[in-house]
């Protein structure tokens, strides 16, 4: 009982900071019949809700925002109209970087027709984007996110309008670690990084469970996103005699360390594991024929595990583009647009000329209070941080290295699930 009063009185806490920094943006506003602390938007009557989305979809991680914006345009095409009006995308690429974030951020802030957003893509967006959106009273909902400090309790208040529909790597972590030793008999293993928040704390989680399941960390490295030469790095690796590298990290660079690992004295033999930010064909043209046997920790993406509501999902996204989704969390993306749907539905008013007036606060609110919404990815529920999943995760093994073959659960292949 005394932790359970801890634990409420955390929640509490942490509500109690959200809403005292939150309330210094404004005066309350009101407009029609609607009022808010944060502002309104009125949509007039016949004019279109507009919703924006901040994802890298450009650059050698195109694939994994362009995969994320094609499930928001898919739950855009099954919705068709929210709240009586038509849905407007727009949106701007962030980069998969710290900057792209912010100038990404910036932009959709001073747009104040902008309902609500989705994104970012990547952690390192978040972290210095989601605080500008909130400022402007912006509420973000990210699809794939998956670094542990932008919902940790301890998070500070700027934070107050971002949730994700993404997992927390504190589960994916734990999961790669479990696979690693409890099904490939790992006990040796090396981690890498590329300094984002994303990369590093996957890998840091990955390494405290690997310990404590009694596997030793023989190394944790770093290198720059940009670095092409990983043979040093691996090198310093090798010394230690892992038996397999996990590196989190995105297509580019993950590619190099593919490429070049089997290529340093001592790592030969070495196992390969990444994870979802490699998760794309994009990643096996960047390897090459090196990504063959390659292990991929990744969202759990088989109609097993999420159902025929993602079958039917998968039928819409041929026919719509022709090919089998991009990346990990298009699934995800869908969801994240749906809930930001169903709340903006939930606080919607109406004057008698039929405009349409939706609070930023109320709809920041609402969303924070969702529970158990049927999405593809399972029923979400956010807690008063902003994770909102229902996490399912696989390891994916490459087996042909052949972008033309891709087709996540065939190849790669499925070869694990995390036990529910």
């Amino acid at each position: 009982m005394r932790k359970a009063r801890a634990t409420w009185a955390v929640l509490v806490a942490a509500l109690v900071a959200v809403t005292s920094w939150a309330v210094t943006y404004a005066a309350p506003v009101r407009m029609g019949p609607v009022t808010d602390d944060w502002g309104v938007v009125r949509v007039a009557r016949g004019q279109p809700i507009v919703i924006a989305y901040w994802l890298v979809v450009a650059g050698p991680d195109a694939s994994l925002g362009v995969d994320s914006r094609r499930g928001i345009e898919i739950a855009i095409d099954d919705k068709k109209t929210v709240a009586g009006h038509p849905v407007r995308l727009i949106g701007e690429d962030s980069g998969c970087n710290a900057e792209g974030g912010t100038t990404a951020a910036t932009k959709l802030a001073a747009n104040r027709q902008i309902v609500a957003a989705i994104g970012s893509s990547c952690s390192s967006e978040a972290v210095p984007g989601a605080p500008i959106l909130c400022k402007a009273g912006i509420v973000t909902v990210s699809p794939s996110n998956t670094a542990p400090k932008l919902t940790d309790p301890k998070r500070g208040p700027e934070y107050a309008c971002y949730l994700r529909t993404a997992h927390n790597d504190l589960v994916q972590g734990r999961a790669a670690a479990q696979f690693a030793y409890h099904v490939l008999g790992v006990r040796r293993a090396a981690t890498i990084h590329d300094g984002s928040p994303y990369a590093e704390g996957l890998a840091n989680v990955f390494a405290d469970v690997f310990k404590r399941l009694g596997g030793t960390i023989t190394s944790q490295e770093a290198v720059s996103p940009t670095d092409t030469d990983m043979r040093p790095v691996l090198t310093r690796i090798a010394a230690g005699k892992p038996q397999l590298i996990y590196y989190p990290i995105f297509i580019a660079a993950g590619g190099h360390i593919t490429r070049q690992a089997k290529e340093v004295a001592g790592l030969e033999n070495v196992k390969l594991m990444s994870a979802d930010g490699t998760f794309s064909p994009d990643f096996w043209k960047a390897a090459g024929e090196a990504a063959r046997g390659v292990y991929n920790s990744s969202p759990d993406l088989s109609v097993e595990a999420l159902g025929s509501k993602y079958q039917q999902f998968l039928d819409k996204h041929q026919k719509k583009y022709g090919e089998k989704p991009l990346s990990a969390f298009h699934a995800h993306a869908y969801d994240a647009a749906m809930m930001i749907f169903a709340a903006i539905e939930k606080v919607a008013k109406k004057d008698a000329q039929g405009n349409t007036y939706i609070g930023r606060k109320a709809l920041r609110d609402a969303l924070f209070a969702t529970r158990n919404f049927p999405g593809i990815t399972g029923n979400l529920t956010c807690n008063p941080y902003g994770d909102c999943a229902d996490p399912k995760i696989a390891v994916y093994q490459t087996l042909s290295a052949d972008p033309a073959k891709w087709n996540p659960g065939v190849d790669p292949k499925k070869v694990w699930a995390m036990k529910r």
